[in-house]
């Protein structure tokens, strides 16, 4: 009885604790203990209680006028975490949910210099026309929906030396090999946050992808929808945005609060 008492009575400190850093979290300047237990729901004796011995710890920081602020201690073991995540990993399970949701094939794309590099795939099982988005193909940016979202975050001159290094070579009729007509696509994806592929790469074959963004922002990958042009669904925006939101957040990904 003792110890499932002990064991209940930990349990309830580290859920405290969590209440805590989730309040510190939230502010961008350090927070009074007044504040912190109100927004924590703790008595101020009790908060005062954990955050000393957080303070001990350098996961939070006491500042001078008797405020807290997250510690030191959580960049060191955030940066360990963030050294071990591979993002094939992590988005896997959320590919696997997307997939039984609209039974298409789900692609994670990865940039390397001038091409999409595919690092995983969920397959539908269904369909013959998959040339280009087998795990380990390439392809050009400008011919992908997936490349396109890394074009889309390149600066104007970026892109334009893209075009230059490249030439904006075609597969179909309906590539994009018009620097004027690349850029016109490009500036509707930084407006909408998804790329549509629109058989640029393969006749036959569309494509929808939103972006992956890690902890400071940066986009890291992409994740897309591919099936036969007749079984596309325009619907698909909702699920791929909001799977590869899910995947960012995974990542660290914390999208900045609107002014």
């Amino acid at each position: 009885m003792a110890e499932q008492q002990a064991e209940k009575t930990s349990i309830q400190v580290i859920e405290r604790m969590m209440a805590l850093l989730d309040v510190l979290a939230d502010q961008p300047e350090p927070v009074s203990l007044k504040i912190l237990a109100r927004e924590s729901g703790l008595h101020p004796s009790t908060a005062h209680r954990i955050l000393a011995a957080m303070n001990s710890a350098a996961i939070v920081e006491r500042q001078e006028a008797g405020s807290y602020a997250l510690g030191i201690r959580l960049l060191e073991l955030g940066n360990i975490v963030k050294s071990r995540i591979n993002i094939r990993q992590v988005a896997l399970p959320y590919m696997q949910q997307l997939h039984e949701v609209v039974g298409e094939a789900v692609n994670l794309g990865i940039r390397h210099a001038d091409e999409i590099i595919y690092v995983e795939r969920t397959s539908s099982g269904r369909s013959l026309v998959r040339v280009v988005y087998l795990v380990g193909g390439r392809a050009p940016l400008h011919l992908t929906s997936v490349g396109k979202l890394f074009l889309a975050a390149d600066t104007v001159p970026e892109v334009r030396a893209y075009a230059r290094r490249t030439g904006l070579p075609g597969k179909t009729p309906h590539s994009l090999t018009r620097i004027e007509a690349l850029e016109k696509d490009l500036e509707k994806i930084r407006r909408h946050d998804v790329a549509y592929d629109n058989e640029e790469a393969e006749i036959g074959l569309r494509c929808v992808a939103a972006p992956i963004r890690n902890d400071e922002g940066r986009l890291v990958a992409g994740l897309s929808i591919s099936a036969p042009s007749d079984r596309h669904n325009p619907d698909w925006v909702t699920p791929i945005k909001a799977t590869a939101n899910e995947i960012s957040q995974a990542l660290g990904f914390r999208r900045p609060p609107r002014n």
